[in-house]
């Protein structure tokens, strides 16, 4: 049957620790608050009721993807294709295509960029990996126009930043949804996570700042791996109820 993506690919490095999970989660976060498409995450009324849930939802349906066989894969990504696909028949509407795609493109980004921030600088060559799995995602839901190469998605991927976000009473409504889930200084953590991250364009709409408080302290994040504590500092960074979910994002 194969695998969706290789054990040896960067791919399963970036999406199997929890740490690098979570800022993909701050960075989608922010993104997401700003998509034109946005209202459509609001139709069924599940994104403003639990947006910490709904996130995560999407984040395990990636991982998923990623720690696959070819076939399973497969079929995560017609589950995603279908459930859309109702959404879509409740409302008499599509969703369109370059909604779909500024997902993809979202995962590609901060799966690079949260690695590069915990980790170190990716190679051409992997990040090319990275293009690669959810170019195959794409492919998969018949996604139309989507960029064939890494290159080919920077170019694209710098259209929809200037194109396809927008600041709107949503993004307003959305921000103010997660710091009511989060509590005060869960919700600052996430802004100054979301600094490191988010492309110029993300920053500027939101005036983010800068320069991020927590940039100091993520060499003492990397230590606490060492001595086991990052499980604990990953707890606190979350509410209460979702343990579970806290627990299960280290794979590697």
């Amino acid at each position: 049957m194969g695998l969706f993506v290789e054990k040896e690919s960067v791919v399963r490095e970036i999406w199997g620790k929890g740490d690098t999970v979570l800022f993909i989660f701050a960075g989608a976060s922010a993104e997401f608050a700003l998509n034109k498409a946005v209202d459509w995450l609001y139709f069924t009324g599940k994104l403003p009721a639990d947006p910490l849930g709904r996130l995560l939802s999407t984040v395990n349906y990636a991982r998923q993807i990623v720690f696959s066989g070819n076939e399973d894969a497969l079929k995560a990504v017609d589950r995603i294709t279908s459930i859309h696909t109702a959404v879509e028949n409740k409302r008499g509407d599509k969703i369109p295509d370059w909604a779909y795609r500024d997902v993809l493109f979202m995962l590609i980004h901060y799966s690079i960029s949260s690695f590069e921030v915990l980790e170190r600088k990716l190679m051409e060559v992997e990040k090319e990996e990275v293009f690669d799995v959810f170019y195959r995602v794409g492919k998969r839901m018949c996604l139309k126009d989507l960029p064939e190469n890494y290159s080919q998605w920077l170019l694209a991927h710098e259209s929809h930043l200037n194109n396809d976000l927008e600041y709107s009473k949503y993004t307003k409504d959305l921000f103010q949804q997660y710091k009511k889930h989060l509590g005060l200084v869960r919700y600052k953590l996430l802004l100054e996570a979301q600094i490191l991250v988010v492309p110029k364009r993300v920053n500027e709409l939101l005036k983010l700042g800068k320069v991020s408080l927590i940039k100091p302290l993520l060499g003492l994040y990397k230590l606490t791996r060492y001595i086991k504590l990052d499980w604990f500092l990953k707890s606190v960074i979350l509410p209460a109820g979702y343990k579970k979910e806290i627990k299960e994002l280290d794979i590697v």
